[in-house]
């Protein structure tokens, strides 16, 4: 059977050309194929040009440079110059983590991935020291002076405009006065012995609020922002807004001295004229920690910024750290021989600073307690009476109506000491109560029994400043911003250790002791009930309801017997911690009562 061709077209013919057909006008001289190219159906009658449309938003493609051209441009692209050490263990975050224990591939690849982030991120912060252009500057003084000769007269008359207008006196009638600058050193508050208080924006002399509280004033300090501050009054503690308008009393906090608080955990630290410590978080309004540190009236009180500890000083010179969660001291320091009239800490939470009624000065670091010896000693004249260290390391001492200021915290000085001169003089005009660096500026803030002086230190403040830390040009929309991120990022005052680091590690001892207390709670035995039911007459009660009524209450005592063993132990970890966080790495043993109450009883023998 042979196949007929299709009606419409001719025999020998077919309408489209194939790749594998050989007809003659494809075949070249040496017999060899050419390529038929197959067009599709609409262009195969098709007689003209085809035009194409360029698309102008697509790029043409760059052609491939040679290997001499990558070569020439590797050589003419400038290297990245290599990074001091120094500068990246300034702003390096830790070591990094090992993905070694991470269970599966792709938590380990995250991890991994992040750490790359983090060491590019150390890397460019490391970079950009180049862009900061404020240096911080310093007084030198020619061949055959000192600058303790300088004046702050002199000193204003040679700086710029606008650095001398930030020297200036305030004389009021409402002394002695305490003050306090806000963490970005812009604003200032005050408070009189009398009854006065004023906040104001000292760089622009634009005031706040003035009032009189008509009623003695002991201390006063900023809050969180700096549109709230509170001050500590005869009997409690008054919240202030902005306006001077009053926002709370807090009578829990009643005869009070001194005032601290801590930024980042919003903890408000008090001691007052009984001995207590408390410490109020200022986000939700409650009470942290209260209680009696033993060390009777306190008037020497700072917190260490690096990890939140209170350095609490006492008469007896020694220097003993607290912590809201722990009723003990995490460390004591004798310092003194004597009573102690001053402390400071350094901003970075390295050192110690003390001062005491032997005329003796002391620098002590922080982080190795178990140094008896200080890191620098000097004598003075007489003994100071106020303390501070700024950002720079410089050291701001009084003594009486006299003031020094000292260019190293670690060098030293001192009065008697004629070849380590301080670095800047000053009489004050009443006997100074109070002595504050300013945070990125160049100004000292002395309160005196009549009022307040700015003296101009130059070099002390921090020239250069980050303005998602600390901005003192931050707007109002800023600010709320910032107080935001705070409060999302505040840290727990459970946190509160000597060593901040702890919380990085695995307390293997405490979790394996929660693990066997679990175990254990499986493999106690309740007591032994014994019931006696009461008699009843005949009829009355049968012996399944007798039975009933005993296993109701058995099941009561044993649920009772359970949550009192949990309660216990629950303790013994609790009295762990707390042993734990005071005396380092000291194992703590749960007490003999409780232990010998709910051991579980030896398997009888059994008969053979």
């Amino acid at each position: 059977m042979t196949k007929t061709a299709p009606k419409g077209r001719p025999k020998g013919k077919t309408p489209y050309k194939r790749y594998f057909e050989t007809p003659k006008d494809t075949e070249k001289g040496d017999g060899r194929l050419e390529h038929v190219k197959v067009r599709s159906k609409n262009q195969q009658n098709f007689t003209g040009d085809f035009i194409r449309m360029h698309d102008k938003t697509k790029k043409p493609r760059p052609l491939k440079a040679p290997a001499k051209a990558k070569e020439e441009q590797a050589e003419t692209k400038p290297k990245k110059h290599p990074i001091p050490e120094e500068l990246l263990k300034k702003y390096s975050r830790g070591e990094q983590v090992q993905p070694k224990g991470v269970k599966t591939r792709h938590f380990k690849e995250q991890q991994t991935r992040k750490e790359v982030y983090l060491e590019y991120a150390t890397e460019q912060a490391a970079r950009t020291e180049l862009l900061l252009q404020e240096t911080a500057g310093q007084l030198e003084a020619d061949e055959g002076e000192t600058t303790a000769e300088f004046r702050q007269a002199q000193i204003a008359d040679n700086v710029d405009l606008q650095s001398s207008t930030k020297h200036f006196n305030l004389n009021m009638e409402f002394g002695p006065y305490q003050l306090r600058y806000t963490k970005n050193g812009r604003h200032l508050l005050l408070g009189g012995r009398r009854g006065h208080v004023a906040a104001f924006d000292w760089v622009t002399k634009r005031l706040h609020c003035e009032f009189n509280a008509m009623e003695s004033i002991e201390d006063v300090q900023w809050l969180h922002v700096p549109t709230m501050y509170a001050v500590a009054q005869k009997s409690w503690v008054y919240f202030y807004d902005k306006k001077g308008t009053e926002l709370h009393c807090i009578k829990r906090l009643n005869r009070v001295n001194r005032l601290d608080f801590l930024p980042y955990h919003f903890l408000l630290a008090a001691g007052n004229t009984a001995g207590y410590a408390s410490w109020l978080d200022v986000s939700i309004g409650e009470l942290v920690g209260n209680f009696n540190t033993g060390l009777g009236d306190i008037r020497l009180m700072r917190h260490n910024p690096r990890n939140g500890v209170l350095c609490i000083g006492g008469g007896r010179g020694v220097v003993s750290m607290w912590s809201p969660k722990v009723r003990e001291p995490l460390a004591k320091l004798l310092c003194h021989s004597t009573a102690m009239t001053a402390l400071a800490v350094d901003p970075k939470g390295q050192h110690l600073v003390t001062a005491g009624l032997d005329r003796a000065v002391k620098v002590w670091d922080i982080r190795m307690l178990v140094q008896d010896k200080p890191l620098t000693h000097f004598k003075l004249r007489l003994p100071a009476n106020e303390l501070d260290v700024s950002q720079r390391g410089m050291l701001a001492l009084s003594q009486g109506t006299y003031l020094e200021t000292y260019s190293d915290l670690l060098s030293g000085g001192g009065s008697g000491d004629g070849q380590r001169l301080p670095y800047i003089r000053q009489r004050c005009d009443a006997f100074v109560h109070g002595l504050r660096f300013c945070p990125y500026e160049d100004v000292l803030g002395v309160a005196t029994a009549k009022g307040f002086q700015s003296l101009l230190v130059p070099g002390s403040g921090e020239p250069n400043f980050d303005a998602l830390e600390d901005n003192p040009y931050e707007t109002s929309k800023q600010r709320r911003e910032h107080e935001v991120h705070a409060l999302l990022e505040k840290i727990p005052p459970e946190l509160i250790t000597l060593d901040p680091h702890e919380i990085t590690g695995v307390d293997a001892p405490t979790l394996q002791e929660k693990i066997d207390a679990k175990r254990k709670l499986f493999h106690l035995k309740a007591p032994r009930i014994k019931m006696n039911s009461r008699h009843k007459m005949k009829g009355r009660g049968g012996t399944a309801n007798a039975a009933r009524s005993k296993q109701i209450v058995k099941d009561a005592k044993r649920k009772e017997f359970i949550a009192e063993v949990r309660e216990a132990k629950k303790e013994v970890i609790k009295q762990h911690i707390a042993k734990e966080g005071a005396n380092g790495k000291a194992k703590a043993k749960a007490p003999r009562s409780v232990l010998d109450r709910f051991k579980p009883k030896p398997p009888k023998k059994q008969k053979t």
